[in-house]
């Protein structure tokens, strides 16, 4: 039971105990709505730098459809699969240009620039479902994917496919 009221003191109002409601929802929503807006910033992000790896046609780096890519496209220099957890960021069909920035161990930075250059790359394809934040770049040799190894490199998208 409540204390008994003494002279001065009145009981909380409604209007009162509304208004602390109200700066509670106001602190809130404020805060709700500064998360939103940096995960929007996030989501507008054009630009990656991710790590990239290179593969081939053979039979020994694919499934039994080594000329066949998850979409159905068959496989050309421009093909890119992404690692299964940038499907969200980077869905099928995105075109995006790709940088040399240089072996994992900051070596030969534009050294597959030539490969690159004035050519916009397409989603098309998925790496393994264990590999993260990965992109893998087609090449028609072995050798040269060989040499291309580990790299990093600037991802810029250019378009997302229409919904």
């Amino acid at each position: 039971m409540r204390p008994p009221l003494h002279g001065s003191q009145k009981p909380p109002g409604l209007a009162r105990i509304l208004r602390g409601a109200m700066r509670g929802l106001l602190i809130v929503l404020l805060s709700a709505l500064a998360v939103a807006g940096a995960w929007a910033q996030m989501a507008g992000q054009k630009t990656m730098i991710l790590q990239a790896t290179a593969y081939t046609s053979s039979v020994r780096e694919t499934d039994s459809t080594p000329f066949i890519t998850a979409t159905g496209m068959r496989t050309r220099l421009g093909v890119l699969a992404v690692s299964p957890d940038l499907l969200k960021v980077l869905p099928y069909g995105t075109k995006v240009r790709l940088k040399d920035l240089g072996s994992v161990y900051g070596r030969g930075r534009g050294q597959f620039d030539y490969l690159f250059r004035d050519r916009v790359f397409v989603v098309a394809d998925v790496m393994h479902p264990r590999m993260r934040e990965k992109v893998d770049v087609w090449l028609p040799d072995r050798a040269t994917a060989l040499r291309f190894g580990r790299r990093v490199v600037s991802l810029e998208v250019v378009e997302y496919p229409r919904r």
